[in-house]
């Protein structure tokens, strides 16, 4: 006997179950009439839009925009760079024009011996005559104090002079630490030993070489012994 249920009243036939699914999936799948919308249900026919060419391919991704904050601190970046640069190359002249400008070497920085020869002897006998003597006889030499009393010292440096004005007239410079800046001494006769060592610049810091000119022919003056004296 024919099972009923395969067979419509009038003698059709009755829809398989393949065929009462499909309205039910397409429906689900089917985009709505109200609004257009993608449906994601794949095609063979759309192109991956990381593959293709945005060129041709209106669909296809294109690369995101550059985030301002990310312009910003890449420009900030290149100006830091720039201006590093920039120093760096200031720097360079700035250090040679600083080299330049350093201090040359004073001539009281000479060995002391070189220094009084070449540089304080001449000054010396200079500003002298500019006093009005004419004469003057100037020495350097390592020897014992003239000076009644210090016939047991050492020999130290000292720097005679003499010239004969009324009498000759004499005075020794003394440099007992073979240093201007150390002690030094003073002694003046005319024609008589000398009896008296007296301090020379002994207040002043930094001996320098007017300085010593200056001391000397101040002390010579205040002896009455330069200009109409």
């Amino acid at each position: 006997m024919a099972d009923p249920t395969n067979h419509n009243q009038a003698g059709e036939v009755a829809p398989s179950t393949v065929d009462q699914q499909a309205p039910s999936v397409a429906e689900e799948h089917a985009p709505s009439t109200d609004s257009p919308e993608a449906t994601d249900i794949p095609t063979a026919n759309t192109p991956d839009p990381k593959a293709a060419n945005p060129e041709d391919n209106p669909n296809a991704a294109k690369p995101a925009a550059a985030s301002p904050k990310r312009e910003k601190s890449a420009a900030a970046k290149a100006a830091k760079g720039e201006k590093a640069a920039a120093d760096a190359t200031e720097e360079k002249p700035a250090a040679a024009k600083a080299a330049k400008k350093e201090k040359a070497p004073s001539v009281e920085d000479k060995p002391f011996v070189e220094f009084i020869e070449q540089d304080y002897l001449p000054a010396l006998q200079k500003a002298i005559a500019q006093k009005g003597v004419q004469d003057l006889q100037v020495s350097f030499a390592k020897q014992k104090m003239p000076i009644t009393g210090f016939e047991s010292a050492e020999e130290c440096w000292q720097i005679i002079g003499s010239w004969s004005e009324i009498g000759k007239r004499q005075f020794n410079l003394y440099f007992p630490d073979e240093d201007i800046q150390g002690k030094k001494g003073f002694s003046c006769n005319e024609g008589k030993k000398p009896s008296t060592l007296e301090s020379f610049l002994i207040d002043e810091r930094k001996t320098t070489l007017d300085l010593l000119v200056y001391g000397l022919v101040q002390r010579l003056d205040g002896q009455k012994w330069l200009g109409r004296n």
